[in-house]
């Protein structure tokens, strides 16, 4: 079994390559997060399905807002024992698949889910009830080694080492690995130059 250099990914990718096996995978095989998502009992819904977003609220996540949101879970269980799971629609297929990863990692992680908690603005009191207060942003409380990890480990597990270290020394582009494993080309790259083959990469496809 081939591992990166460091040990920080190495433990990342041990992690990465038991949710692979896990999902019955082949080494160099693309990983389907959508599969995943339901042994997590990740509930994929789309932005049209959640009730009682405003029509603001709706353009400004689909439009001016769209490059600050990927995705992510619900905080709150449903009844179920589900969690719901938003996409961006405007990221396109292989920018959600990352985002679904991450969130698959998290649950096989056991990580705490992230919360949300309404920041208050005290000088705007609803006329109508002096007590109540409008809320003006929410403020995202996340553990931050838990985000990195998520991300790396579910990212790992999308672009695995073994096969990344081989399909660069055969002078395969970013292109053609984000092909081979249904992802972004930033995220191959990202693979490339975490796991050390930026190097190797970058002599083997100029040569």
């Amino acid at each position: 079994m081939l591992l990166p250099p460091t040990e920080k990914r190495k433990q990342f990718e041990l992690r990465a390559l038991c949710l692979r096996d896990f999902a019955g995978v082949a080494p160099d095989q693309a990983l389907d997060p959508f599969e995943l998502a339901r042994f997590a009992r990740l509930m994929v819904v789309d932005l049209d399905q959640i009730e009682g977003l405003s029509p603001e609220s709706r353009s400004h996540l689909l439009g001016k807002g769209s490059n600050e949101w990927s995705g992510g879970a619900s905080s709150q269980p449903l009844p179920n024992g589900w969690r719901i799971v938003i996409l961006n629609p405007g990221h396109g297929i292989q920018r959600n698949r990352a985002t679904l990863m991450e969130e698959v990692a998290h649950v096989f992680l056991g990580h705490k889910p992230n919360r949300l908690a309404a920041i208050i603005d005290d000088n705007q009191a609803v006329a109508a009830d002096s007590t109540k207060r409008r809320a003006r942003m929410l403020a995202r409380d996340y553990n931050a080694a838990d985000e990195e990890g998520a991300y790396a480990i579910g990212a790992a597990a999308l672009v695995p080492y073994e096969a990344l270290r081989r399909l660069v020394s055969e002078g395969r582009t970013a292109n053609e690995i984000a092909r081979r494993f249904r992802v972004s080309t930033q995220l191959a790259e990202y693979r490339i130059k975490v796991t050390h083959l930026w190097a190797e990469y970058k002599r083997s496809v100029v040569a």
